[in-house]
């Protein structure tokens, strides 16, 4: 860090591994919030999750897999048939004629089934290192950290990087814990943004991070005041 106050290396590792223990304790349920039962399912749920929330695509995605039940299936969709499934989620028709692509990629490359590496999984279309790392977390058990909105804002909030390319966030972030605890934090950080740490007014007085937090302050520090902001889940 640049400024006077500046961490030493340590003790921003230190404070960065209590924010992840606190961040244990408070959200002890923390898990994807896309509902899936397929690495396949996974996948086209992270795709459809860009600009609207978990809540919105659980709501579709039911009726889009039961139509569409893997890969092969949904390669030869018909694009208004899927774009009449998937409209809540905004931006029909780009998402079904990337779920499509995407589909038609791994049917043609993979046979079918969703690739268990980050290599594989980025040659796919529209698949970026974060839908990858959603991936590899949650379905495959491979660690990762996934840098959504909510993730970038928060580790940013909390100095543990300056950057502000998301692949620069993921390494600066990687390097402050073992790999075992990455997919985990990612939950832990991004529930924490949902619920307490918002964008406009975070919930600072009613925050467990407050004496870790060179950004406490931020929002209201008032408890009572902070408690409203507290949400009880994703935003709908």
């Amino acid at each position: 860090m640049s400024s006077a106050n500046a961490e030493t290396r340590t003790a921003l590792v230190r404070r960065a591994r209590k924010i992840n223990r606190e961040l244990a304790v408070t959200y002890p349920d923390a898990h994807c919030e896309l509902d899936f039962s397929t690495p396949f399912e996974l996948l086209i749920a992270t795709v459809l999750s860009a600009q609207t929330t978990d809540v919105r695509v659980n709501s579709v995605t039911p009726a889009l897999f039961a139509a569409y039940p893997d890969a092969p299936a949904l390669a030869v969709a018909d694009p208004s048939q899927v774009e009449a499934l998937i409209q809540p989620t905004g931006f029909f028709r780009a998402k079904t004629k990337s779920v499509i692509g995407l589909s038609q990629a791994l049917t043609d490359r993979f046979g079918g089934d969703v690739p268990g590496t980050l290599a594989d999984l980025v040659t796919l279309p529209g698949v970026g290192r974060k839908t990858a790392n959603v991936v590899l977390g949650n379905a495959f058990d491979v660690p990762g950290i996934t840098v959504d909105t909510h993730f970038n804002r928060l580790v940013r909030r909390w100095n543990w990087t300056e950057n502000t390319d998301p692949d620069r966030i993921e390494a600066d972030v990687a390097a402050l814990f073992p790999k075992r605890d990455w997919t985990m934090l990612s939950h832990r950080v991004i529930w924490h943004g949902r619920r307490r740490c918002h964008a406009r007014r975070p919930a600072c007085g009613a925050c467990p991070l407050a004496r870790l937090c060179p950004s406490y302050g931020e929002g209201p520090t008032d408890p009572a005041e902070a408690a409203k902001l507290v949400r009880d889940g994703p935003r709908r």
